[in-house]
């Protein structure tokens, strides 16, 4: 009896394994320069990330998705959300363009749309692939885990290569005894440091959890202000507008006009284009992924 392979999709957080890969060379100055004087270290450490994730999880599908600029909805409706970022260095910048087109060497979909970020491609892409096969999302980033679904997973990198903390829906819920959704409540009443916003003021990670644990949601916690403390309910109420505010922001979208066409998504390189784009930009030893396909048969 012939068994019938079972069908997958690969979103990965392209600026996630990009950013990771970069750092984890930079602090030392390991930027790889080629014989174009382009520096390569983020670039190659992606393109192992890539493959060292496709060899671990084996897709039938890949897309990688990517941020299109600082400007989104969200610094339209938030003029601080990420401005405590600083600019990405200048040995990171040429790398950008470079990755892409690796990526397109590979036959791998490049998906991004200018307003939004990656985060909402991804949400949108799973939300409605995630009806039909199982979604598997590669990031660095947690915030994603508010779009663990039954066939939809979260697979964070750790450090070092291969190394990955594996979400479903139900690894969440029995971790910190909440559902993917109410992630955005959380967010939205604690704020994001590294997003830049600010949440309710004095509301912790503990508060914000016990809270949503208890009332559901925000508009849970605003309808039952009076069996807050004293404390919890002055802060949300000096707040309220903020935390509504932070609550769009902590939301991915999943209605983003973008799509997949699982068509171009299977994974099937062409090996001898592949190696052309290897040897052109310089990254030595990586070819040696290519044999992936066969693995993958």
């Amino acid at each position: 009896m012939n068994t019938v392979k079972k069908e997958s999709l690969l979103l990965v957080d392209g600026m996630a394994l990009l950013f990771r890969a970069f750092f984890a060379t930079a602090v030392t100055g390991q930027f790889m320069y080629n014989s174009k004087g382009t520096p390569t270290n983020a670039v190659y450490g992606f393109v192992k990330h890539f493959f060292t994730a496709i060899q671990s999880f084996k897709p039938s599908h890949v897309a990688v998705c990517w941020d299109m600029g600082s400007k989104t909805f969200r610094t339209e409706l938030f003029s601080d959300y990420k401005a405590n970022r600083s600019e990405a260095p200048v040995e990171l910048m040429p790398q950008f363009d470079l990755v892409k087109e690796m990526v397109q060497a590979f036959d791998v979909p490049n998906i991004g749309l200018e307003g939004y970020e990656a985060d909402d491609c991804i949400g949108t892409i799973a939300a409605k692939k995630g009806k039909e096969m199982d979604i598997l999302i590669l990031t660095g980033d947690q915030d994603i885990l508010q779009l663990l679904d039954d066939r939809i997973s979260v697979v964070l990198l750790k450090k070092g290569f291969g190394n990955y903390l594996i979400h479903t829906k139900d690894t969440l819920f029995e971790e910190k005894g909440i559902r993917p959704k109410q992630l955005i409540d959380i967010k939205a009443l604690m704020g994001d440091p590294s997003d830049n916003y600010p949440g309710v003021k004095g509301i912790g990670e503990k508060t914000a959890i016990k809270l949503i644990q208890q009332f559901e949601h925000i508009d849970g916690v605003v309808s039952n202000l009076d069996q807050l403390t004293k404390g919890q309910r002055t802060k949300i109420e000096q707040d309220l507008e903020m935390l509504h505010l932070c609550r769009t922001l902590a939301e991915i979208k999943c209605d983003v006009p973008v799509d997949c066409v699982l068509e171009e998504a299977i994974f099937n390189i062409n090996r001898e284009k592949a190696i052309m784009k290897i040897r052109d930009v310089e990254l030595k030893g990586l070819h040696r992924f290519l044999n992936i396909q066969e693995e993958l048969a």
